[in-house]
């Protein structure tokens, strides 16, 4: 393990889906049983048994476990698992696999990051797990629900990462401004794929979050009480000008990020209930 490292014996359910993330399937990396092995043995680990043809999950499994008593080996898995080298041929998974270990190792007290290329397991509080979604409004939509472009709704999931990291290490002005954000790259691609009229003769690249959120209530796609707080959030996140926030005199702490979150939940829930239905 290195120095200071934050991981400690994993528990039992937690090595269960980290061998679910390793196998892979339709939606995360997909790995075949030889490859299992491979992926072990570019963590990092000696003596990796031949696959011997069982499941892919019961023999990854095994592995793991077989190890959980030294978390130098797991530490080791978790961080190849954030290698951009591990996904050469379909980089876009790096991001989508991170978020998929962050979703059951926050409750390990750690979180998997990889700044610049360089996986790093930091530790983070297990209560500040997916924050927004333990209150009156929890998330119920996914990116890939609202957003046709693959590729956007990828990159708007690792916005929506990157505040849940800004929020687990007390970033609140950053998360903040990570929020709008995502919910002004949200509503843009949103009116652009379901009725780009709406924009006039404005570019999608000029057009304005006011304006956006706007659009979105006139057109039926979010409630009024989340226009009304939309335009609260839209005031924080022009803090990211930091006159702004000096011409306010306000410096956002916890609580205001705490009631920030439910507001993108809100936003998201609604474009999702209001989606158009496929012929």
């Amino acid at each position: 393990m290195t120095p200071h490292s934050p991981l400690g014996i994993l528990d039992a359910n937690t090595l269960e889906e980290l061998a679910r993330v390793i196998c892979g399937d339709e939606h995360l990396y997909y790995r075949k049983g030889y490859e299992i092995a491979r992926f072990l043995e570019h963590a990092g680990w000696q003596r990796v048994p031949e696959y011997d043809g069982e499941y892919r999950m019961e023999w990854a499994l095994a592995q793991l476990t077989e190890r959980r008593e030294d978390p130098t080996e797991l530490e080791r898995v978790l961080l190849r698992l954030a290698d951009p080298r591990e996904y050469l041929d379909e980089p876009e998974q790096l991001p989508v696999v991170i978020s998929a270990v962050n979703a059951f190792l926050i409750h390990e007290g750690v979180r998997l990051e990889n700044p610049g290329g360089r996986p790093r397991l930091v530790a983070c509080d297990p209560s500040l797990a997916h924050p927004g979604s333990q209150g009156p409004v929890e998330l119920r939509a996914t990116m890939t629900d609202l957003i046709t472009d693959k590729n956007m709704a990828v990159l708007l999931q690792h916005r929506l990462d990157e505040a849940h990291t800004c929020y687990a290490n007390g970033a609140h002005v950053a998360a903040i401004i990570m929020l709008g954000s995502l919910l002004e790259g949200v509503l843009v691609h949103v009116v652009h794929e379901r009725d780009a009229s709406l924009l006039g003769r404005t570019s999608p690249d000029r057009v304005s979050l006011d304006s956006l959120i706007k659009t979105c209530h006139d057109a039926g796609w979010i409630g009024a009480d989340v226009e009304r707080f939309c335009h609260e959030l839209r005031k924080y996140r022009n803090f990211v000008h930091p006159r702004a926030e000096i011409r306010e005199a306000h410096a956002p702490d916890r609580d205001t990020l705490d009631m920030c979150w439910p507001v993108v939940n809100a936003v998201l829930n609604d474009l999702a209930d209001s989606q158009p239905k496929a012929v």
